[in-house]
């Protein structure tokens, strides 16, 4: 698994570091993962799931919506958490500030993966989340699919190393996409004064003073 996360971090990391804003949000199923450093990103807000439950910067009942404001965040990187959390992709797209962008990692269903995964979940509510059904989603939801991406070893207990398998065969997946911002406003000009010449003569009567 940690292969896995690795393999998704190499794949996504581009991306991220071309994204630019002010709060982050990292919502993680691993407990000591830790957000990147990209140059244009500012404050991280980190959160781990454990037992049902936001652990981390802010604690809560992970059933519960968000315990943020909408359009809080400019970048939202979600690794694996859609598969031990009951999380709604309203809720993730509420809190995503318009033009931000979504980072989103899982394991395939459809994937070599699949057996090993239902026996390491058995007993608890997870379960793992199609991407192709997850696009689809968030494309209603007025968000930008970028791409979707395999990466990740064929099967979980292959001895190859991190970085050395991709493709369509891989175990995980990772999902970009960009939340669509307001429409453009068409650009009002403000109307510049012109001096023109004023052609006028003296009122009849009238005298020219001048200055010697």
């Amino acid at each position: 698994m940690r292969h896995l996360l690795a393999d998704e971090t190499m794949a996504y990391m581009p991306d991220v570091r071309r994204c630019a804003g002010t709060r982050a949000l990292l919502l993680s199923a691993a407990p000591h993962d830790a957000p990147p450093n990209p140059p244009y990103l500012g404050q991280w807000v980190t959160l781990h799931l454990s037992q049902g439950r936001f652990q981390g910067d802010v604690r809560a009942n992970a059933q519960e919506p968000l315990p943020f404001l909408d359009q809080s965040f400019d970048l939202i990187l979600l690794r694996h958490a859609l598969e031990l959390a009951p999380l709604s992709l309203d809720e993730i797209v509420r809190v995503l500030a318009p033009g931000g962008m979504l980072v989103l990692t899982g394991v395939s269903p459809l994937s070599g993966w699949t057996p090993w995964w239902l026996w390491r979940t058995r007993g608890s509510a997870a379960h793992a989340r199609s991407p192709i059904q997850l696009a689809a989603r968030l494309r209603r939801a007025e968000v930008q699919v970028e791409r979707v991406q395999r990466v990740g070893q064929v099967l979980p207990l292959s001895s190859m190393a991190a970085g050395s398998a991709h493709g369509w065969l891989g175990g995980g997946y990772v999902l970009v996409a960009r939340k669509k911002g307001p429409a453009s406003m068409p650009t009002r000009l403000r109307p510049k004064p012109v001096t023109t010449p004023v052609r006028a003569g003296l009122a009849p009567g009238a005298r020219r003073s001048s200055v010697s």
